[in-house]
């Protein structure tokens, strides 16, 4: 350990491995899947432990319908009848009333877990195995929040008081559009900077790549199938449109940018969904493709639609069927633009520092996520933000989600030398 401020090292000392776990698990018991009631219940679980941290809460029911009408509204997968924000902010000195120093922000909404029968256990009880906890959104991003909750907690255990504020954003629909941090800066909650917890496997991501959800209405002729040489299928039409997408795939990675450089595919086009036909013995006159078409950090969503559409329609014109019966492309649900943080800010050396005073190795190094988050809208609302959490994204979203618990105290323990040395103490 480097020589460190001794109130560093009584908040260090503070932390609590036991209660911060348990927090983690608490978390992971609530089925908290996008655009559920519990949803609505891991919020106010949070606010709970936000306030008996003495911190001043803001909870919130959100206006659903002003957001989704507003300019800059990220889209949404699923519905919603209701949705709460949450903000915890700290006090500063008596001569510093001015915005949060700082903000650790995280998402409480998980994905659906799929086949329960992949899982080793059931995905919303958590379960440990070995130094790890398993469950869905242990790495997705309730780690992140328990951190961000731990790390605060440390400091009021260890009675330290920053100068300036610090603030903790809980958000919802994270993972269909960004609603939540939409709805939150939107009410006015603003930082000098902010840390995302999403998990980042030992590195800095400063930057994301974007994201747009597309879907492709393709329409076919109906008949019986014992005729199906009378008809069309839309099935058969779809196949060589989604050849065009691997093909467009390939051409969109040809040029890679430098953050993004060491992925196998930085900007993938996905189908995640098809549906097709409605009786087995009918030739289907419909085909409904529902993907996602990845962005480079610095495009326009306009130009990597029009590229799509455009390769769509080059497959189109080649089907005899689809020539003069076009496929209908429209985009909705999630629409993430690329977003990063700004050469030489200085939330990188803070972090950077923070993490290697608390663990061994090499410093932590800079890379691009290939994937949208809230980070692009903090950055486009002129807050510099990063990752740093723990975890390894390439289990999220699986059956074999899971969160090393040395890797979880170790960021909770970066970040509480981050809150402290962005606020200043006193």
């Amino acid at each position: 350990m480097p020589d460190l401020d001794r109130r560093e090292q009584r908040a260090l000392d503070a932390v609590d491995p036991d209660g911060a776990v348990a927090l983690l698990i608490d978390l992971l018991t609530v089925p908290s899947i996008s655009g559920s009631d519990a949803e609505i219940d891991v919020q106010h679980l949070v606010a709970k432990r936000m306030d008996e941290l003495g911190l001043h809460v803001d909870l919130w029911p959100m206006d659903l319908p002003a957001l989704t009408g507003a300019s800059g509204y990220p889209g949404a997968e699923t519905e919603r009848s209701e949705a709460w924000g949450l903000v915890a902010t700290s006090t500063g000195s008596p001569h510093d009333d001015g915005e949060p120093a700082l903000i650790l922000q995280g998402h409480v909404d998980v994905v659906p877990a799929g086949d329960p029968a992949r899982w080793r256990s059931e995905p919303f009880t958590p379960t440990a195995v070995g130094h790890r906890i398993h469950g869905r959104g242990a790495c997705d991003m309730k780690a992140g929040v328990a951190a961000n909750l731990a790390a605060a907690a440390a400091l009021a255990t260890a009675g330290v008081r920053t100068r300036r504020p610090f603030a903790l954003h809980s958000v919802v629909a994270e993972e269909d559009g960004g609603l939540g941090a939409f709805g939150t800066l939107a009410r006015g909650h603003t930082g000098s900077a902010c840390i995302i917890t999403e998990p980042t496997q030992g590195t800095l991501i400063t930057a994301n790549a974007g994201a747009l959800t597309f879907r492709l209405e393709v329409p076919g002729r109906a008949t019986h199938a014992s005729t199906a040489y009378a008809g069309s299928s839309a099935i058969t039409s779809y196949l060589p449109i989604h050849s065009e997408l691997s093909a467009l795939q390939e051409r969109r990675n040809r040029r890679v940018e430098p953050l993004m450089a060491e992925y196998a595919v930085a900007y993938p086009i996905s189908v995640g969904r098809l549906r097709a036909g409605d009786w087995a013995s009918s030739v289907p006159d419909l085909l409904i493709a529902e993907g996602r078409m990845g962005l480079r950090i610095e495009e326009d969503p306009a130009s990597a639609r029009l590229e799509l559409e455009e390769a769509v329609a080059k497959a189109s014109a080649a089907d005899p069927f689809l020539s003069s019966s076009p496929v209908h492309v429209s985009w909705s649900g999630g629409q993430f633009t690329g977003g990063h943080l700004r050469p030489g800010h200085k939330l990188r050396r803070l972090v950077r520092d923070a993490h290697a005073d608390i663990t061994p190795g090499p410093r932590l190094r800079e890379r691009g996520a290939p994937y949208g988050s809230d980070l692009r809208l903090y950055a486009a609302g002129g807050i510099p933000t990063l990752h740093y959490g723990p975890g390894e994204v390439h289990l999220a979203h699986g059956p074999e989600e899971s969160v090393d618990v040395g890797e979880f105290l170790d960021v909770t323990r970066g970040l509480v030398l981050a809150l402290m040395r962005a606020c200043g103490t006193r």
